[in-house]
């Protein structure tokens, strides 16, 4: 596959944004699914929203398969406390199963030598009525260096039937309406059954006699991600479901809300998690959290009130700076291979502008992405060997209400993971404050300081780089951020103009 499918800039954004027969069989005894492909056909290429480079060009390659089975529906009998000790169970009556079928884009190293053992399955994002992949696009350039297995997951029925918003000028319509002649044989029977269809994926991806999307690589570990709308998705699968399936190896949940998707919706019976919303601590697996300042604030976000305390299997990490969705998200990141441009573009504040969607302010140019990155590495080796990443402090956080990140004299954060962003600052980069169409109030903002400000910072540029360098060798020596980012970023800092 040569390269993905994309829209104009502002469709790019959009995707990674918020917001049968009777049986009581558990889903984990229903038979596997089956799987076809690599699938061809239709315009060529898969459509999803992911990176623009070609794959090849990174040592990778991607398929799309599609998988076909029959998926369960829960219920619990009890209210779904807050405590996310759920007990819930396979639905019963004629509507417990369903028939579906949907698609997995799988990206692989094209060397089987080159692969890590770990697959990394993300439930993609359907806010804007067609299926992104919002964690792949921030974390791509670990999971390739780790030779790390990806697998895409459209899950959820809007992704493949298409659904009724129509944002920034991009319709719908879902797999089905993009590509006709592609997905006219995908069935999705609704969002009651997308958690065990997540699950047959999960073990679709470990390998049977029937499945094997990996093309006869063999994984070790399975790790479950999903972004803002997905994570939604990701913290009841987590309470519910994994303690009956036991499928995943370790879960990331990404930009979550206080609460947690229903477990069950229309036409079947709507059951809600009551919020807050936490993580269960009796998992047995890995679980990391990672948030933005929007995440913690924002109305309809408001994570604040679901803030947990780190334990042998939970990690919640803050990271100051930062805004749910931002600059790289929404246009630097899909062509970024590492080369170094990326962060260049996040430090050159001069040129932030309101983004594809034409927000109010300039959007957020924070470090979220090279966060994300470090989040997933210290994940995988959790996972693989025990490892626990690093405990993170939090934001320091004013309660209010209405609540508010507190910050210092030139308005950044105070507390959180810390980056040179915010210690050696060009910029206020906070996750709120942004105004215009559509979902501009997630991409934060940034607001570059003037000359008299940067002068009584740094006295020179050298002093600059000094300041950038050391607080970006600091978030290495911490496990916040990974060598290779730190390292382009400082040669962004060496380049500019910064100081004197």
């Amino acid at each position: 596959m040569k390269k993905c499918w994309l829209r104009t800039a502002s469709a790019l954004i959009v995707g990674i944004v918020v917001l049968a027969g009777a049986s009581s069989a558990s889903a984990a005894k229903a038979p596997s699914p089956t799987i076809t492909g690599p699938v061809t056909g239709g315009a060529g290429m898969p459509r999803i929203l992911t990176s623009s480079f070609d794959l090849a060009d990174v040592g990778y390659e991607g398929n799309e398969y599609f998988l076909a089975g029959t998926a369960t529906a829960y219920t619990s009998a009890t209210p779904l406390a807050s405590n996310g000790k759920w007990k819930v169970t396979p639905a019963t009556g004629t509507t417990a199963t369903a028939d579906y079928k949907t698609r997995v884009v799988v990206y692989r190293p094209q060397a089987a030598k080159d692969f890590n053992g770990t697959v990394i399955v993300e439930w993609l994002n359907v806010s804007a009525g067609f299926d992104s992949a919002p964690d792949w696009g921030l974390a791509h350039r670990e999971l390739i260096r780790a030779g790390s297995a990806w697998v895409g997951v459209s899950a959820q029925s809007v992704g493949v039937q298409g659904g009724s918003m129509t944002i920034a000028g991009a319709a719908p319509g879902g797999l089905k309406g993009g590509d006709p002649e592609r997905y006219a044989s995908l069935v999705h029977p609704g969002d009651s059954y997308s958690y065990d269809m997540f699950t047959q994926v999960g073990r679709a991806v470990k390998g049977t006699k029937k499945t094997d999307p990996l093309s006869g690589l063999k994984a070790k570990k399975v790790i479950a991600i999903g972004e803002s709308q997905s994570a939604f998705r990701m913290v009841t699968y987590i309470d519910g479901i994994q303690p009956i399936e036991k499928v995943f190896d370790g879960f990331f949940v990404h930009s979550r809300s206080n609460g947690a998707a229903n477990l069950s919706q229309a036409p079947l019976p709507v059951i809600t998690p009551e919020a807050p919303t936490f993580i269960r601590n009796d998992l047995g697996v890995p679980v990391m959290t990672l948030q933005t300042e929007s995440d913690l604030v924002l109305p309809r976000l408001e994570y604040l009130s679901a803030r947990q305390k780190d334990t042998k299997n939970f990690r919640l990490w803050e990271v100051a700076g930062t805004s749910h969705a931002d600059a790289y998200t929404g246009g630097i990141g899909f062509s970024d291979t590492g080369d170094g441009k990326a962060e260049a573009a996040l430090l050159d504040v001069t040129n932030a502008d309101g983004g594809p969607l034409g927000c109010t302010q300039p959007i957020n140019y924070g470090p979220h992405f090279s966060v994300v990155s470090a989040a997933l590495h210290a994940l995988t080796n959790w996972v693989a060997d025990g490892t626990a990443p690093p405990r993170a402090p939090r934001l320091e956080v004013t309660a209010g209400p209405p609540a508010a990140i507190t910050r210092d004299a030139t308005g950044n954060a105070q507390g959180g993971i810390r980056t040179p962003l915010v210690d050696a600052p060009t910029a206020v980069l906070r996750g709120d404050g942004n105004a215009g169409a559509s979902f501009c109030q997630l991409f934060g903002s940034t607001l570059a300081l003037d000359d008299e400000q940067l002068a009584a910072l740094y006295p020179s540029h050298k002093a600059y780089v000094a300041a950038f360098t050391k607080s970006a060798n600091k978030a290495v020596r911490d496990g916040f951020m990974l060598k290779p980012e730190a390292k382009n970023f400082i040669a962004a800092a060496k380049a500019s103009n910064v100081g004197g």
